[in-house]
């Protein structure tokens, strides 16, 4: 039977991570499994105890959303230690793109008897990041600008947030200039982001690269160049379907190694947590770490 360590953020998602982790819990003790759990007080520190955790042999569960499923996988990545996801936060994009259920005995199931799948992750390098490693995504611009926004909010929390950032960020932003190198071939245009994607998910459950898979060792590279104002809060609706890559203003292309520049310090982020300025690099990881799906 699986021995598990659940590592938890107490002060990420809070009561939801742990009502999502007890409600798991019970049916895996109930089942023989072994779990223990341990409390972070950082990302850095989540990482540090996965990696504990994983050098004993143990399935490491991350507890949380998409920050704390990057930061783990990241962490375990390369490494052999198996990975599970305890959805508990406001997007679960990565666990959506492995169809994975959120909770109760679907989860459960997946969490005692699944198979380890290999999935890709996603290495990322900038000036102020030296190295780390991500599962769903690398993204630059309007969006990078708008999980800032979302993530610093006060009064609002979930959905609400996000789509307030989006609207505030969108409001006051400015088309830059992008040079985007993707396997050593150089594409420029102006415009409002881009985004290498390992999931098709990102942003509260946002399809933004409906071709995109977890296990086929590439980046599917969206490119959104300028827009009126009105026809790109057209296109972000169109982001819950896909929809929005048949517009003329987006191209999608693939590649294993993607680099990012703009004529101006223009944020980007990597699931959600990673907050920094281009230029950033993003390469693929193939089969670099095995979840639980």
């Amino acid at each position: 039977m699986r021995q598990f360590t659940a590592v938890v953020n107490p002060t990420a998602g809070g009561a939801t991570s742990a009502a999502a982790l007890l409600g798991v819990a019970r049916l895996l003790r109930e089942a023989g499994a072994g779990l223990e759990t341990e409390y972070s007080h950082s990302l850095a520190h989540a990482r540090e105890l996965a990696r504990r955790a994983g050098e004993r042999g143990r399935v490491v569960l991350a507890v949380g959303g998409d920050g704390m499923a990057g930061g783990i996988g990241g962490a375990l990545s390369g490494t052999g230690t198996v990975l599970g996801l305890v959805p508990a936060g406001r997007g679960n994009d990565f666990a959506r793109a492995l169809e994975l259920p959120t909770g109760g005995p679907g989860l459960a199931e997946v969490l005692l008897h699944g198979e380890p799948r290999p999935v890709d992750t996603v290495e990322v390098t900038s000036a102020v990041h030296d190295r780390t490693v991500v599962l769903g995504s690398v993204y630059a611009g309007v969006d990078a600008l708008a999980n800032r926004h979302a993530n610093h909010a006060r009064l609002l929390r979930g959905a609400a947030s996000y789509y307030a950032g989006a609207v505030r960020a969108v409001a006051g932003w400015r088309a830059a200039g992008y040079r985007v190198t993707v396997d050593g071939e150089e594409h420029a245009f102006s415009g409002y982001t881009v985004v290498a994607a390992n999931s098709g998910y990102y942003g509260f459950n946002r399809l933004v690269a409906p071709s995109a898979r977890v296990d086929d060792g590439l980046l599917d590279v969206v490119m959104i160049a300028d827009a009126p104002r009105r026809l790109f809060f057209a296109l972000m609706n169109e982001l819950s379907t896909g929809a929005h890559v048949h517009r003329p203003q987006v191209r999608v292309l693939r590649g294993r190694e993607v680099r990012i520049e703009a004529d101006r310090a223009i944020p980007y982020g990597a699931d959600g947590e990673v907050e920094a300025v281009v230029p950033v690099t993003a390469k693929v990881l193939p089969g670099a770490l095995r979840v639980l799906c």
